[in-house]
């Protein structure tokens, strides 16, 4: 059963961990039909219906038609997968455009986009909020989201501190709403997303 990072235990991020490529020998004792795209795909879809407290790799090979230990071959720990499926949900946000557009022309509307593709990735998932509070969440797409986000910091016009500030609080906002998003209407998220973003075009304007 898995609930969160566990404490006090020591892991290193499956994305920085180089996996070498398999010997000759091992490629042809590793289980037919498995690689590790298709695990990942299989650990969303049991999260999605299971939640993150029932999953186990038990499960998981079950559903697979494996044993446990066949799951092994292709990813190291039950922490590792979850890492992999983590970033796998967060492929499904759409991100906005490379350029949002400068002195707050275009950052507003990037913002919302971002913003609400991020939380419905979160009620879709229930499962993502505890794991990016839990695991480093520095895969591929965790960065695009990240860096799409710096864009985005980068058109409001802002600097220094002001810059910063900003950036703390949109991030706080995108995260605190993973716990509430299914007790919050998506009305009163935008709303609040609104004063939000009117608070930063306002300290735009004065600065």
């Amino acid at each position: 059963m898995v609930t969160a990072a566990d404490p006090g235990e020591t892991r290193t991020s499956v994305w920085l961990v180089a996996r070498p490529a398999p010997s000759g020998r091992r490629r042809t004792e590793a289980p037919s039909g498995l690689d590790r795209d298709r695990i990942t795909t299989a650990t969303v879809r049991l999260l999605d219906a299971d939640g993150l407290a029932r999953f186990s790799m038990r499960r998981l090979a079950a559903g697979l038609g494996v044993t446990a230990m066949s799951l092994y071959w292709y990813v190291d720990t039950k922490h590792a997968l979850l890492e992999l499926a983590l970033d796998r949900a967060l492929g499904e946000l759409a991100l906005p455009a490379e350029q949002p557009g400068a002195g707050g022309a275009g950052w507003p509307g990037g913002l919302k986009e971002l913003a609400r593709g991020y939380r419905r990735v979160l009620a879709d998932h229930p499962w993502v909020a505890p794991l990016s509070a839990a695991y480093p969440n520095i895969g591929p797409h965790a960065r695009a989201f990240d860096a799409a986000l710096q864009r985005l910091m980068d058109a409001t016009g802002l600097a220094g501190a002001a810059r910063t500030g900003a950036h703390v609080a949109v991030r706080q906002f995108l995260h605190g709403c993973g716990a509430a998003v299914r007790r919050t209407p998506e009305g009163d998220f935008c709303l609040a997303l609104d004063v939000l973003i009117a608070g930063i075009e306002a300290k735009a304007a004065t600065t």
